[in-house]
């Protein structure tokens, strides 16, 4: 079988940020997919199923209501490395496109209180498995040490 792009980068090298994973065509429109890099692979810790799921029911629910881009957002949900995050857009962008959207995006995550939406037994299958001062914490320090800071190691893959 033929590797998978994704499967092409050099994981040991990869830094916190955000790049674009890939670009595809669907219906004449294109999809751009974003791997939001939350932890260094392999350098540190991966990130709890309970962070990682408070993330993304903040991370779905901001961009899904978002007033300029609730339209071009397909997807938004976890890696299965844990390290952190998939961001489809409908449209071609780069990096640098959405950085503003993902820096208030992550700054509505760092300082979010109260409820998580989606998480009640109704609207979740595993509402429970929630941590907020957690994702709080990964949010401010992914916003202050990666996307305040965005230099091109950490949005380009060949710069690796």
């Amino acid at each position: 079988m033929k590797t998978i792009a994704s499967f092409t980068v050099d994981h040991t090298r990869l830094l916190p940020g955000v790049y674009v994973s890939r670009k595809d065509t669907a219906g004449g429109t294109v999809v751009t997919t974003f791997d939001i890099r939350m932890t260094a692979p392999n350098r540190e810790p991966v990130m709890n199923t309970a962070e990682i799921h408070t993330i993304e029911h903040l991370g779905a629910t901001f961009l899904r209501n978002h007033k300029d881009w609730s339209d071009r957002v397909l997807y938004f949900g976890p890696m299965g490395c844990r390290t952190g995050f998939y961001l489809l857009l409908a449209g071609d962008y780069t990096s640098l496109d959405i950085l503003p959207l993902l820096r208030e995006c992550f700054s509505f995550i760092a300082t979010y209180k109260g409820e998580i939406p989606g998480a009640a037994p109704e609207q979740c299958g595993n509402y429970l498995d929630q941590n907020l001062p957690m994702a709080n914490y990964l949010a401010k320090r992914f916003l202050e040490d990666a996307l305040m800071h965005l230099s091109e190691e950490r949005y380009t893959y060949s710069s690796l």
